[in-house]
């Protein structure tokens, strides 16, 4: 799964990276991106030649369900059943998007512990996560528009930390992948591969990233885990 992930760029740096536009004011650099909290997305104009960069609230939230209580389970979604399961099929035919991001996180388990590591394209470069958007209403009326990343199968380097991994999107897929009018399930889902290995590295990071109020550089930063862990003093 991707339940973290960072996004270290400014704005106008991700709109000029993916030829987008947007209304939204900027943002700084976030180093922990967690569930439930509004992240970019950029999406096909439907019937304008351009993209368009908003926010929208990752834990998808399929337009026909009564509460927002299943958004915290629908913030992936597997690439081989989403486009058969109830809560992802319509997005998958017609609200699909792309989530920019330069690192993820994923957490291998080490005895009784769990150590993050950052994974990242090519040294930090801008990427995109293969996502599905929605637009649903709660009981007042107001319109809320959610998200989710869509997962597949691990590569050779995120294999040896975690049994899935983020689609990362080749950027000559991204026209394909955006067109609110191409329909055609298994096309789209041919776009839904591991990334290649050779452009990607992981590295360990400390257990800041645990915690989604810490929010900085630090959380991404390498960290050495050659040395064992020392006892807290309380």
């Amino acid at each position: 799964m991707c339940g973290r992930y960072r996004l270290s760029r400014r704005k106008q740096i991700v709109e000029q990276h993916f030829d987008s536009v947007s209304g939204e004011e900027d943002w700084g650099p976030r180093y922990n991106i967690a569930p439930t909290q509004p992240i970019p997305i950029i999406r096909q104009h439907p019937k304008e030649p351009r993209r368009e960069l908003s926010l929208a609230r990752w834990g998808l939230i399929p337009w026909w369900a009564k509460d927002a209580s299943g958004a915290v389970r629908m913030i992936n979604a597997r690439s081989e059943t989403a486009a058969t399961l109830p809560a992802f099929r319509d997005a998958f035919k017609t609200r699909r998007c792309i989530v920019p991001a330069d690192g993820f996180y994923e957490w291998k388990r080490i005895g009784k512990e769990k150590q993050p590591y950052c994974f990242e394209v090519n040294e930090g470069e801008l990427f995109a996560f293969a996502g599905l958007w929605d637009r649903w209403k709660d009981a007042t009326g107001r319109v809320v528009e959610t998200c989710s990343i869509l997962t597949t199968v691990p590569n050779a380097v995120t294999s040896a930390v975690h049994d899935r991994m983020p689609v990362i999107l080749d950027p000559d897929s991204y026209d394909l992948w955006l067109d609110p009018g191409m329909n055609a399930v298994n096309a789209a889902s041919e776009l839904l591969k591991p990334h290649d290995a050779r452009l990607m590295r992981s590295y360990p990071v400390s257990e800041r990233v645990n915690n989604a109020a810490n929010d900085d550089a630090a959380c991404s930063a390498p960290a050495d885990i050659t040395q064992p862990r020392q006892a807290q003093l309380f």
